[in-house]
């Protein structure tokens, strides 16, 4: 059983490039010892029948018409005639041979097989294994001992039928499910009819466990990178560890090396598991220099309550992530993190250390345009947290002290130590039908910055003390009654209506610096928090409250079909605490937030959020999304999203039966205010018996003024590639790209 939940990144045959190394098993240290899967019980008897029984009985007994051997519970077989040699336990038959040896099934013309050795060879025959349920044809079957067997010239296949639509041919296949381990040489693997792969020798496992060995060959192409071809080599190092190795040869850059290691385990400590991939193009073709990537995550535990891990990225230059992704997300990451941390935590209190950088890539049209360029965070030499809490202390009061102290350190900024003492104290009263907070807390900080010419510039002095006191009072009530809306039969509606009230007193904080406080975005979770800013520089005075109405729609089970949310905050004085600004912000009240999400029918999902500025009449963003299910492999997704000023992006994706085997996928983000296509994706899956062919082309952006358009497809032969098939992962680009997208042929975990 693989410790992975996920599918590996292998395939479930591993084609080699010679006999040598298609015989390369898994290293001594992780192979699994042969193990007597076929045990056959010696003092079994021996069963005959037949319409016609003669010869000597203790020598040799001729047996004709409806012949008819059994050997206990593990060997049956049927023919036209058949000799027994009982001195030697031996049986030789002929003429439409059928046998069941321990669960798999053959036929053939010809067969001898000694019952005890269980070695013996059947000519012309058909096969269905057991494990697997793989099948085929041969001029004939070696049985070497109860688990090995040679199968001479023969076809391999998982489909069904006579006239497989897949089948490998192999010269030999030497099959021992001892060892669960299948090696064949010459091999050739036909779709159709047609010949499509080759290799001088095969490696696989007969269970379809992970094996060392050659991948099927992954093509594609690129509008930006031209032809490119992906050879893999899998490393099946232990149930829970492996690796893979790969040349990739890049038309337009030149010949790329990569590896990606995986492992997951377990100490007297704990579990660890990590991942860490590397990438390696010496001397592109096109930038003249040796670039690369790497990527690397590990968590430990070292004790109880204690952990340690890393989170590594790092790229040789800004353009890599755009070069060579294939992905949206990865060719738009502009921010590497490297980490290192360490967390200890008990019941009741908890402590993490960490140091943290990173690497800034810069959009390549930065150069021109100022607005693309990104601005380096803060680095964290170290970063120290304490968490402290209890709930339910001293007859209902709740706790909790949290402290941070970090130093900050920045190239070209103002750099320091910032400390930071948050202690806090609650009385929650939750009742039937109502529910009242009241909540004391204290944020402090102090900080320590360098003393040099550019902090007495800027600052002209080194120490900073702040100590700002806040009162809130959260407060709801619960109503309910019977409802069948929204398809809540036998359901129940609430009505929660909900007040926040937040006092904080000013305190000046326009020289203070700033290493990581930014304006919290407005939305139903920040309207009910106390501070407007995250991040630890700034604590906005406040004198405001906020005033929500949620109603819900639950099922009889208790499970909710759909929440509907209005939430609009109120403010009693002007706003005097600002990030980069020193004039107060005076308005009485803020936008408006409304939200609907959740299912309108067995077949609509809907989620929704606006954001209304009343006093403007104007919509600030918005937020819809809306999907269509009405079976399986039948989805329609359609979304827009809108923030004044700034964007607005439609998006619709589709995956829909076209016929009873013929499937279309596609995927449309278009940018309505830059007449842009952002990202789009059209594909064609068909559905064979035992194989799914997918093709497809997408397009996505991947600096500010650049996209990307690769080409893929994807021969799934099911059972033979254990989900992953032959060609570029179409799969993975569908499921990631479509909503609500399901697999044709689900890969085997």
């Amino acid at each position: 059983m693989s410790w992975f939940s996920a599918s590996p990144p292998s395939q479930r045959w591993a084609f080699a490039l010679s006999a040598l190394v298609a015989a390369t098993a898994v290293p001594a240290h992780a192979q699994k010892a042969p193990r007597p899967v076929h045990v056959e019980d010696p003092d079994a008897p021996t069963v005959m029948t037949a319409e016609s029984i003669s010869g000597r009985p203790e020598r040799e007994i001729n047996l004709d018409n409806n012949v008819v051997i059994e050997r206990g519970t593990t060997t049956k077989m049927t023919s036209d005639t058949a000799c027994y040699k009982q001195v030697e336990n031996e049986v030789e038959a002929e003429g439409r041979i059928t046998m069941r040896r321990f669960g798999d099934q053959y036929t053939g013309d010809l067969l001898k097989l000694n019952m005890d050795t269980g070695k013996g060879f059947l000519l012309n025959p058909t096969y269905h294994f057991e494990v697997g349920n793989g099948r085929g044809k041969a001029e004939r079957v070696d049985f070497i001992n109860p688990d090995e067997a040679t199968v001479i010239d023969g076809t391999y296949s998982t489909c069904e039928g006579p006239n497989p639509d897949w089948y490998l041919k192999s010269s030999t296949l030497n099959l021992d499910s001892g060892r669960d381990v299948g090696t064949g040489g010459k091999t050739i693997i036909y779709f159709k009819d047609v010949p499509i792969l080759g290799a001088p020798g095969i490696s696989f496992s007969l269970s379809g466990a992970r094996r060392s060995g050659w991948l099927a060959p992954t093509p594609g192409f690129a509008s930006k990178n031209g032809f490119e071809l992906l050879v893999p080599y899998y490393v099946n190092i232990a149930p829970n560890r492996d690796l893979t190795l790969y040349p990739k040869y890049i038309q337009r850059r030149g010949i790329q090396l990569g590896a990606v290691g995986r492992y997951l385990g377990e100490t007297d400590a704990g579990l660890y598991s990590g991942e860490t991939s590397i990438d390696y193009l010496p001397n592109d073709k096109q930038t003249k220099t040796d670039r690369y990537m790497i990527k690397s995550r590990h968590e430990q535990a070292l004790a109880k309550g204690w952990t340690y891990g890393w989170d590594v990225r790092d790229a040789s230059d800004n353009n890599y992530p755009n070069d060579f992704s294939k992905t949206v997300a990865n060719a738009t990451e502009r921010q590497l993190l490297r980490e290192l941390r360490t967390d200890y935590r008990t019941e009741d209190w908890s402590l993490t250390a960490r140091v943290q950088n990173y690497q800034v890539l810069q959009d390549p049209d930065a150069v021109t345009d100022p607005s693309l360029f990104v601005t380096r965070p803060y680095d964290r030499l170290p970063s120290i947290n304490f968490h402290a809490g209890k709930y339910d202390v001293w007859g209902g009061f709740d706790w909790s002290f949290d402290s941070e102290l970090t130093r900050f350190v920045h190239p070209t900024l103002v750099q320091g130590n910032r400390l930071v003492v948050v202690p806090q104290v609650s009385f929650p009263i939750v009742r039937p039908g109502y529910f009242i907070t009241p909540k004391l807390m204290l944020n402090a900080s102090a900080y320590q910055l360098d003393n040099n010419a550019t902090t007495q510039a800027q600052f002209g002095t080194t120490s900073f003390n702040r100590a700002v006191p806040t009162i809130s009072v959260d407060s709801g009530l619960v109503f309910e009654r019977d409802s069948n809306l929204f398809g809540a039969k036998g359901g129940t509606q609430t009505l929660e209506p909900r007040l926040f009230y937040v006092y904080t007193p000013y305190r000046n904080q326009s020289q203070f610096p700033n290493f990581d406080t930014a304006d919290a975005t407005f939305n139903l979770t920040q309207i009910f928090t106390e501070n407007r800013f995250v991040g630890s520089d700034r604590i906005g005075d406040a004198n405001q409250m906020t005033a929500a109405l949620v109603s819900r729609f639950l099922q009889a089970d208790g499970t909710e079909r759909m929440r509907l949310t209005f939430g609009q905050r109120f403010y009693f004085a002007d706003q005097r605490v600002q990030l980069n600004s020193t004039t107060p912000v005076n308005q009485s009240r803020s936008d408006i937030l409304l939200a609907a999400t959740g299912r309108v029918s067995e077949t609509w999902t809907v989620d929704s959020l606006v954001q209304y500025n009343p006093s403007d009449s104007q919509l600030v963003s918005s937020t819809y999304s809306l999907q269509y299910q009405p079976g399986p492999k039948k989805v329609l997704n359609f979304s827009n999203r809108f923030q004044r000023d700034s964007f607005r992006n439609a998006e619709v994706s589709s995956q829909w039966p076209l016929s009873d085997r013929l499937y279309g996928v596609g995927r449309v983000s278009y940018s309505l205010l830059d007449r842009r296509l952002l990202e789009g994706l059209v594909g064609l899956e068909y559905k064979g018996d035992c194989w799914v062919f997918r093709m497809g082309a997408q397009r996505f952006v991947t600096s500010a003024r650049k996209s990307s358009t690769p080409i893929f497809f994807q021969l799934e032969l099911t059972g033979l590639s254990n989900g992953l098939g032959l060609g570029a992962n179409g799969l993975e680009t569908f499921t990631k790209t479509i909503p609500g997208y399901q697999a044709l042929n689900p890969p085997v975990r």
